[in-house]
């Protein structure tokens, strides 16, 4: 079967497993608080490979370090809100496409509910897939990458005002072509990757991939959001 029929077979299925992802259940309550709000800056945020649990944890350290990091940032000077990304962060070969859809859907709504409101995206690991995706950047042949199912729509992307991504598997295991964020997104993007990580820099340690909770990592990433906010 030729490439173009493969990735076309590919994004269908990726499409249909879309299309099912209403059946997931957002348990962040940050997230359903978000829907509600008007904050100046809105976060959203998807997370990195779960191995298949559904949805987002109870807790995610890479998270609340950048939670609390940029809280702390704004503190007393805007208000915030933040939504996580529903979608399986699974080893399925659709799981960026389901978390592409719902990162868009989250931003579509926000913009249209608040006129005023400002977007940062942010992702860790899969979840940098997910965000290069929604704003038309393909992850697809990347680890854990998927097709693009949606795309931030022209009209919003101004708003959209900073993207960091943590351990980004687009920038290259070995195995696969390296890629990064251009074009429109490139000067606002902080692609953030560990010394040694292997998912994004061709290390040789997996537990810089785990490191994206510290101090060095979060607090950079804070100070991003927040001068361009």
């Amino acid at each position: 079967m030729s490439r173009t029929r493969t990735a076309a077979r590919f994004a269908a299925v990726a499409t249909a497993a879309v299309m099912a992802a209403g059946t997931l259940t957002v348990t962040s309550g940050a997230a359903a608080a978000a829907a509600d709000s008007c904050a100046d800056i809105d976060v959203t945020y998807a997370m990195g490979t779960q191995f298949g649990v559904s949805g987002p944890p109870d807790s995610d350290p890479v998270y609340d370090a950048l939670v609390a990091a940029l809280d702390t940032r704004l503190a007393g000077t805007k208000t915030v809100s933040y939504y996580r990304v529903n979608y399986p962060a699974s080893l399925e070969p659709w799981s960026a496409s389901v978390g592409n859809w719902d990162l868009v859907r989250h931003i579509k709504a926000q913009a249209a509910a608040c006129p005023n409101q400002t977007f940062a995206a942010v992702g860790y690991s899969q979840g940098a897939n997910v965000v290069s995706n929604s704003v038309g950047v393909s992850s697809l042949g990347s680890l854990t990458g998927a097709p693009i199912v949606a795309v931030i729509p022209a009209n919003i992307e101004p708003r959209v005002t900073a993207l960091v991504v943590y351990g980004s598997p687009q920038r290259g295991m070995p195995l696969y072509k390296p890629t990064t964020i251009t074009g429109t997104y490139q000067a606002r993007t902080l692609d953030d990757c560990a010394t040694g990580d292997p998912a994004c820099g061709g290390g040789a340690d997996p537990a810089a991939h785990l490191s994206y909770s510290r101090p060095e990592h979060s607090v950079p990433a804070a100070d991003f959001i927040a001068a361009r906010s």
